[in-house]
């Protein structure tokens, strides 16, 4: 077999691979003699059918099976000559086969980049010193509080007003027309000043009293979260059926016990709102300073990026998009997206976390780091308790695929080049930004 390489950049190649006419002869008779037991056909015991009457029949398939076979063949043993490490799948365009001559054919791959050595040492980053304070912890309390409250109907002839809770029936007019996104809607209920449906709904609401009715002009933003809405102005015909007050909990041991046995009082509670907020600001801590590594470490280094690495990445953040879109029952649609617009907009995203993933992987590769038992057994024990499960279940889960484990053993080698990393720069540690300006971890994270 002749196989010659051309370089078309330093991460792309053409294998021109040339496989001599013996092999295919030697192909071509074993798939016929293959197809000779198995093969039916009418007036010949089986096995009896002469190679004639076979080739009428089955050329096609033949000549189909043995051009698969004379590739993935001959591709193999080309990047085990040319010691390539490719990456994605090669793009090749079969020319017909013809049994009597040499087959020859080209193979377009992506390989790995060659990175010069990572100059991961001394480099120069600050680490923000995150504290919980009293007024996060009381603001988690109230967001907690909020979430426990109970609704009762007021009773008292009265309008109703910012912070009650509304029992409504609606209908949107567009052009004096029902419009098909705001159809007959009875008993919505929705806090006053949340803005449930829209700021202007909530403002028209005001003052009515039960049993009142009334129109109300609302005009929606041009970002709405829905596109058959963004941008309309609709008229809502309204009536209150009922108003019901939101009556808070006191923030008391008995509150703290009704969200969990765990909670033996409001001192406890109040301790794992400063844990939870805590980890949440490590994370940010630790998110921090692996940014500034790599925004040093890719200015310094410099190399060609696989597009299928890319395409690959850009896959994982477009079907994680999916999946968070579909949790919350939306999708890329009814946002005005589409998976192009978004593919555009995330593959600077993708490039940047392929280029991280490459620098990780030179780096494990310069320092000869490898992994423990102790240490695989650490990591497993970590995604345990993460994901609250048996640490059995997750050694059965990777025990099932050696590709997962793999990956799996890769992202803790990882984990070890970045302590490497760190363990190796200087540190500085500052006073975090104005909290006032900064997001503080979420509801979602102290509450988790």
């Amino acid at each position: 077999m002749k196989v010659s390489m051309e370089s078309v950049s330093g991460v792309k190649k053409v294998l021109h691979i040339e496989v001599p006419r013996e092999d295919v002869v030697r192909q071509v008779d074993d798939a016929y003699g293959e197809l000779k037991k198995s093969a039916k056909v009418k007036g010949f015991r089986p096995g009896k059918a002469p190679r004639s009457v076979l080739e009428r029949m089955f050329h096609k398939d033949v000549r189909a099976d043995v051009t698969s076979k004379l590739i993935q063949n001959a591709f193999i043993e080309a990047i085990q000559e040319k010691d390539l490490k490719i990456v994605g799948a090669p793009k090749v365009d079969p020319p017909e086969l013809d049994e009597k001559k040499d087959y020859a054919f080209d193979a377009t791959v992506e390989v790995r980049p060659e990175i010069a050595d990572i100059p991961f040492k001394g480099l120069e980053l600050t680490k923000s010193n995150y504290t919980v304070s009293d007024e996060e912890i009381d603001l988690q309390l109230q967001m907690l509080q909020r979430n426990m409250a109970r609704h009762e109907k007021v009773e008292a002839d009265r309008p109703i007003q910012m912070g009650d809770v509304a029992v409504i029936d609606y209908e949107g007019f567009k052009d004096g027309k029902p419009h098909q996104a705001t159809q007959k809607t009875e008993n919505f209920v929705a806090k006053i000043g949340e803005g449930r449906v829209v700021k202007d709904l909530d403002e028209g609401l005001v003052g009515m009293k039960v049993g009142e009715e009334k129109e109300i002009e609302v005009t929606f933003p041009e970002d709405y979260f829905s596109k058959d809405l963004a941008g309309l102005n609709i008229l809502f015909k309204v009536r209150l059926n009922e108003i019901r007050g939101e009556i808070l909990p006191e923030l008391d041991d008995t509150f703290a016990k009704s969200l969990g046995d765990q909670f033996e009082s409001l001192e406890v509670l109040k301790g794992k709102i400063r844990e939870n907020l805590q980890n949440g600001y490590d994370k940010r801590v630790e998110q921090e300073l692996n940014e500034q590594v790599f925004s040093q470490l890719l200015s310094k280094t410099d190399f060609e990026v696989p597009d299928s690495m890319v395409e690959s990445e850009l896959e994982h953040i477009l079907k994680d998009a999916e999946r968070s879109f579909s949790q919350s029952n939306r999708s890329f649609e009814e946002l005005g997206l589409s998976r192009d617009i978004l593919a555009e907009k995330y593959r600077p995203v993708a490039e940047k976390q392929v280029r991280r993933h490459l620098i990780l992987s030179k780096l494990i590769d310069q320092e000869n780091l490898s992994l423990t038992d102790e240490e695989l057994e650490q990591g497993m024990q970590e995604m345990a308790t993460e994901y609250r499960q048996p640490l059995e279940a997750i050694k059965a889960f990777y025990r099932q695929d050696q590709d997962r484990l793999a990956f799996f053993k890769h992202t803790l080698l990882e984990k070890k080049a970045l302590k490497i990393i760190l363990g190796n720069g200087t540190i500085k540690e500052v006073a975090p930004p104005d909290k006032k300006e900064e997001n503080s971890p979420t509801e979602q994270e102290a509450g988790r």
